[in-house]
């Protein structure tokens, strides 16, 4: 056995982990280092995060489950995978919740220190699943991770109570090992993370060395594994949250508009990671703050772009409904202004921690009278700075609010991000109204702050204070060049046609749409917007390799549409439109296209995975 031990790595082209325990087991943090610890290997990877909406649930509950899954792979992937191969379960709670997504034969890794008779009745075990036949089906692992862990630290003088919470690197150290991941980047991370502890840094160093020496020594293992590194384009990459790219994309789209940036924010999960991030960046002039509720945050962004910043709310949908008097006043000024909207399970509190695209019809529709506001929609973490930009483009160029719509698995998930030439990037840059506009009955120079450009219907945009260029603002209609106040049935008409016709014009400056798959004599055209991109893309492809013609799209632009799109949906016999909702894309596209677009629809809190979508497109198919 220990020649076998000892033998070289069994390669895969990927693999897919999941990491589950209680919420207070640091699972979070173990998958995040075991990814990071991966693309620095080199691998391509994509992750799920799953936690508990509770701040501190009761422990060894079912409710106060964290899981964290993580596909790594030797070439191009675009989910964390259908079902893991590996599931680590710190305790019955976590191994009751989460066995379910372990498919038959595959491995299973057990904490047995907490299959107390306890632990075993909080998760509503009768019997010990060890021992009562429940995991035959599976391959298991019992290792003790808890007492391992504790007899590591013990010689630094850690107290028990607090050497056991070091157990999650125990367990980050035996996957390390079983998947032949590089030591130094988690060892570095630990001593810089806890720098200001050096007894915290010693244990957490010797519970992962301890789980890595297990690994290679307890002899129940055959064999570690390897995933080779992926081939990717030269250049420097970094793996990235959504929202930490979102927020790195409006540093960016402050610096190539060369304005302040402003984020006036309500902390909300899941967008409260775009605050925090933001916040680390005054050297770019970045301006953040934390408001006492919704309403005061997009008000105090709302006020900044008057004021001639770059302005920023972020939000998930309770708060975005909060914020709808304030959006159509935007929309009344126009002036750019980017709504955040990070989406969750709803309604109301719903879901907080949990993932849904139920917004799209409140972005579209949500606020009083016609007050048509942009929507721009990214797929993927990566996706999510590139987003960032094009929603500041488009607000900064038509003075208007943008809704940028991610959602909770974008958020929270990553990807590998290549790190683009600054070179590359577009230039938005805009200039302030500085001098008159117009000349009066008198002859003499004034300012009209509605005089529009005969391009795109932009106003001119003048910062408070400008030498002669005083003017009104406030929710109350206005005439159209002057920008006095007006009842006239006529002027408020005319002003709701120029607003709707500005944002309908947008489609002249934004990419056609671009099908993909089997473009030309598809079946059945798969339309995503968002999240579902990588399990549309895995499903269409799988189809596909059964010979299968099918061909899918990706919208980004959901307000207005790429000018092209109805031509798209109308040449394809069947459209299928997959939504972690119950429709509501599938409906607009409907209404605005008479295609006959079909909804599959999912709103668990969870995505799709690449098979669920798989069977759908082939259910499709075979109807009649």
């Amino acid at each position: 056995m220990a020649d076998l031990v000892q033998s070289d790595p069994v390669e895969l082209d990927r693999a897919i982990i999941r990491f589950a325990g209680d919420s207070g087991d640091g699972m979070q943090l173990t998958g995040d280092r075991f990814t990071s610890a991966s693309a620095v290997f080199g691998n391509d990877l994509a992750t799920l995060p799953e936690f508990p909406a509770e701040i501190r649930a009761p422990a060894g509950t079912l409710a106060g489950v964290s899981a964290f899954q993580v596909h790594i792979s030797d070439h191009e992937i675009t989910t964390p995978g259908d079902s893991p191969n590996v599931l680590v379960a710190m305790n019955p709670a976590a191994l009751r919740s989460e066995l379910h997504h372990l498919a038959p034969g595959g491995t299973l890794i057990v904490n047995t220190d907490a299959f107390e008779e306890r632990h075993l009745t909080k998760a509503g075990y009768r019997t010990d699943p060890l021992t009562d036949g429940t995991l035959d089906s599976y391959t298991v692992y019992e290792v003790p991770m808890t007492s391992l862990t504790k007899d590591a630290v013990a010689p630094l003088g850690v107290k028990p109570r607090d050497a056991e919470r070091s157990k999650n690197f125990f367990a980050l150290g035996l996957i390390s090992w079983m998947y032949t991941r590089p030591s130094e980047p988690t060892l570095k991370w630990i001593d810089e993370k806890f720098a200001k502890s050096p007894q915290v840094v010693a244990a957490n160093r010797a519970a992962f060395m301890t789980g890595h020496a297990f690994g290679e020594t307890a002899e129940l293992f055959d064999h570690p594994y390897t995933v080779r590194p992926a081939e990717r384009a030269k250049g420097t990459y970094t793996n990235i949250t959504g929202n930490t790219a979102l927020a790195w994309g409006l540093v960016a789209a402050g610096q190539l508009a060369k304005l302040p940036v402003f984020l006036g924010s309500y902390p909300i999960t899941p967008a409260s990671d775009i605050l925090h991030e933001l916040s680390r960046h005054k050297n770019f002039g970045i301006r953040t703050m934390q408001a006492e509720d919704e309403i005061a945050g997009i008000g105090a962004a709302l006020g900044a772009a008057f004021g001639g910043h770059l302005a920023v709310t972020t939000t998930s949908g309770p708060g975005l409904a909060l914020k709808s008097e304030t959006m159509g006043l935007a929309v009344s000024l126009e002036l750019p202004l980017l709504i955040v909207d990070i989406q969750r399970g709803g309604p109301s509190t719903g879901l907080p921690t949990k993932t849904e695209q139920a917004d799209l019809l409140q972005a579209l529709y949500g606020r009083h009278g016609e007050s048509p506001i942009p929507i721009v929609a990214p797929y993927s973490p990566a996706r999510c700075f590139d987003a960032a930009i094009e929603a500041a483009r488009i607000a900064l160029k038509y003075r208007t609010p943008v809704i940028l719509l991610s959602d909770g698995y974008l958020a929270n998930g990553s990807e590998p991000w290549r790190l683009p030439d600054v070179a590359s990037l577009p230039d938005i840059s805009v200039t302030y109204t500085t001098e008159p506009n117009h000349m009066n009955d008198s002859g003499e120079a004034d300012f009209w702050p509605y005089l529009r450009d005969d391009e795109t219907l932009a106003r001119p945009w003048a910062v408070p204070g400008t030498p002669g260029l005083a003017h009104r603002i406030g929710g109350i209609e206005k005439q159209d060049g002057t920008g006095n106040i007006s009842y006239d049935p006529a002027n408020h008409e005319k002003m709701m046609h120029l607003r709707a016709d500005k944002v309908a014009g947008i489609a002249k400056d934004i990419p056609l749409a671009q099908p993909l798959g089997d473009v030309d004599d598809a079946e059945i055209l798969v339309v995503g917007w968002g999240s579902t991109w990588g399990a549309v893309d895995g499903g269409v492809n799988r189809c596909r390799a059964r010979d299968k013609k099918v061909a899918y799209l990706q919208i980004t632009h959901l307000n207005p549409f790429p000018a092209n799109l109805g031509e798209i949906l109308k040449r394809y016999p069947k459209v299928l439109v997959p939504e972690l909702n119950l429709g509501q894309l599938s409906r607009i596209l409907r209404a605005e296209f008479l295609v006959d677009a079909k909804s599959v629809t999912k709103v668990q809190g969870v995505p799709y995975t690449a098979s669920e979508l798989e069977a759908a497109i082939m259910t499709e198919l075979e109807n009649d």
